[in-house]
């Protein structure tokens, strides 16, 4: 998502250099600082409907994974809490700051960005909570991932044979 968001923004830049005959006649009548501010923030409402899809679909992968971590495997109590605790993260960043990062962010599209805003730094300071949190997720992700495969092979070793499923 976040290659996603950085790339709709750089396309603003990127059309704004080399724009087709028709969109460059327009973005002239507009004026630069005009035209960059509407195509920013076109970019940035598509930016906001990526992050809370992938929200739904990330929760739902979530709960999908834990319910199966909890009714079809016989999986340790802490990798059960590291997959409760994923999903936690994803439903405090989905539900808690996925809405408020989109409505501030929503009133600093139209403050230049010169402009020194609260609004602005508020946003920056959900924001970077937002990406603080993926990092634990990812942490968090990496272990159980580490977790399933480590027991996966330690089981398998024990009874001296592979099994597609444990």
């Amino acid at each position: 998502m976040d290659m996603v968001a950085t790339q709709n923004f750089r396309s603003v830049d990127r059309l704004l250099a080399k724009p087709a005959a028709a969109a460059a006649q327009q973005f002239e009548k507009l004026g630069p600082a005009t035209a960059r501010m509407l195509l920013r923030h076109a970019a940035s409402e598509e930016n906001r409907w990526y992050f809370e899809t992938w929200g739904d679909v990330e929760t739902g992968l979530g709960a999908a994974l834990l319910l199966f971590l909890l009714f079809g495997s016989s999986e340790t109590k802490f990798t059960l809490l590291l997959s409760l605790l994923m999903l936690l993260i994803v439903i405090v960043q989905r539900f808690a700051l996925t809405p408020q990062i989109v409505i501030l962010g929503r009133a600093i599209d139209w403050i230049p960005a010169s402009q020194d805003s609260p609004v602005r730094a508020h946003f920056w300071t959900l924001h970077f909570g937002y990406v603080g949190l993926e990092g634990v997720n990812l942490l968090l992700g990496l272990t159980l991932t580490a977790r399933l495969l480590f027991r996966r092979r330690k089981s398998a070793g024990r009874s001296g044979e592979i099994h597609a499923i444990d």
